[in-house]
């Protein structure tokens, strides 16, 4: 299920007009693009997009582990397409398994693209895990649901 303001938003069109899908899980962030998020050729640097969707994998693990989660592994990241200045970049994520400490997160980056009638458009997706830790900072087992 999404959430927040643009759940209403259609999806992007496909090759033959046909409409994409939606994004799936929660919208845990949303943000601007800025200027001063930008690789040397004006794009808007992978790091920045990865960092924005640890933080949004981060506040779903930490929900599930109801407390303090630390990332431990980040796999198959795809970048489908860039993110430009000006973008709403939006971070939808879902749990996709829990072991004994860990909680796997899947998490989709979207984008609002200025002046494209307010098409959702999916740049990166991604697979993070984090560790459930104590108050020590040590591994705490999650919770069963």
């Amino acid at each position: 299920m999404t959430a927040g303001p643009d759940k209403d938003v259609p999806a992007s069109s496909g090759p033959g007009g046909a409409v994409a899908r939606e994004p799936e899980g929660d919208l845990a962030i949303r943000t601007l693009a800025m200027p001063a998020d930008t690789n040397p050729f004006g794009d808007i640097f992978g790091g920045w997009l990865l960092s924005q969707m640890d933080i949004a994998g981060g506040i779903i693990a930490g929900q599930r582990a109801d407390g303090r989660v630390a990332t431990v592994a980040v796999e198959a990241m795809k970048f489908h397409k860039p993110v430009f200045v000006g973008d709403v970049l939006c971070c939808y994520g879902h749990v996709l398994r829990t072991g004994r400490t860990s909680i796997a997160v899947e998490v989709e980056a979207w984008v609002l693209r200025r002046g494209a009638g307010a098409s959702r458009t999916l740049v990166t997706e991604g697979v993070f895990t984090y560790v459930s830790m104590g108050d020590d900072r040590q591994p705490k087992p999650v919770a069963p649901e």
